[in-house]
């Protein structure tokens, strides 16, 4: 397949199961939607429909969106772009990173009756009558997992919900949670930046047969090449914030001295740097599928094309001298204290 295929063609992906015990088939890469509403510079609507759209023509059904985007506006904006394609979509939603209409960040939430709304409100949003993968977004550490995770199982025997993942949550809660119910996915952070899950989150999961879905599988975007200053993020993304350590300062420069490492790499074999970025994670296991953001089609295309981008012994030994596990500076997130650990 290729990335010139028009829009009216329908194209497939190689596809790839998370979880054996409670398994979900989706594209071997998905696509992340929330850059279209929020956080990364301001939103376009159009866009966004236009970039689920193709992603669909293209093979990549497995759409990825959560409440807290926007707040509320970015499943509003998926419920429109797959009206009249559900068949072909498989959904995953999250809650638990609780916000008001206004935007303001009300705190983690994973009270039981506070499931069973969000997943309500989700479905209504969404235009949908059930969802395929629905996450716990963040880990409430006031509520037992086994009370939040006893509410998702609920909504799955309701058939509001297929299938039930956790996301950013330390190998006891997983451990904890999956023995209420098994968890088809984690989905947490994963890419050449940012590896520590290798050491027991990444372990843990295989062992209980739980599918990786990797968030920000191009670091954020500094990984795809195109961002080579701070002047190339826009007004508002909050990349440009202290939220995000790895953009600041002295520690972007670190950063961008590893990438023009991987951008030598990647023109030797004829890709992009954000395609070999994709094909390193997609490289790291079957039961990985990554969800890279975009809201532009040519972005997305270019993504596509990492599937097809195969990696020998050789260019992982590279790509691992390149970008040595722990040469990125910068935590992941200024503020961890929302990660469970």
């Amino acid at each position: 397949m290729t990335t010139a295929q028009t829009s009216n063609t329908r194209a497939t992906l190689p596809a790839r199961t998370l979880g054996s015990t409670d398994p979900l088939t989706v594209s071997a890469l998905g696509l992340g939607c929330m850059g279209m509403s929020e956080f990364y510079g301001t939103g376009d609507e159009a866009a966004g429909i236009a970039t689920i759209q193709r992603a669909l023509d293209l093979g990549v059904t497995f759409l990825d969106t959560a409440d807290m985007y926007g707040p509320f506006t970015n499943e509003r904006l998926v419920g429109k772009a797959i009206a009249g394609r559900r068949d072909e979509v498989v959904l995953a939603t999250k809650f638990g990173n609780e916000r008001a209409e206004d935007g303001t960040r009300l705190g983690i939430n994973g009270h039981p009756d506070y499931v069973r709304a969000a997943a309500d409100a989700s479905l209504q949003r969404l235009g949908v009558d059930h969802l395929d993968l629905y996450y716990q977004h963040r880990v409430d550490p006031t509520v037992p997992i086994e009370d939040t995770v006893g509410a998702m199982a609920e909504l799955v025997a309701a058939g509001k919900v297929r299938h039930l993942g956790l996301s950013e949550a330390s190998p006891a809660t997983i451990r904890r949670a999956h023995a209420v119910h098994p968890i088809t996915a984690l989905q947490t952070e994963y890419s050449l930046f940012t590896r520590d899950i290798e050491d027991a989150i990444l372990p843990t999961i295989r062992e209980l047969g739980i599918g990786l879905v990797p968030y920000s599988p191009l670091g954020r975007g500094i990984l795809t090449g195109a961002i080579t200053g701070e002047s190339d993020l826009a007004e508002g993304d909050s990349r440009r914030t202290a939220y995000f350590p790895r953009f600041q300062g002295d520690a972007l420069v670190t950063n961008l001295v590893l990438v023009a490492k991987l951008r030598e790499i990647a023109v030797a074999k004829g890709v992009t740097p954000g395609q070999l970025a994709l094909a390193w994670v997609l490289a790291q296991g079957q039961d990985i599928v990554p969800i890279p953001g975009t809201k532009r089609v040519r972005y997305l295309e270019e993504n596509v094309g990492a599937v097809a981008t195969t990696l020998d012994a050789d260019d992982l030994a590279a790509l691992d001298a390149a970008v040595p596990r722990d040469a990125v500076a910068g935590a992941r997130y200024g503020d961890m204290s929302h990660i469970d650990r």
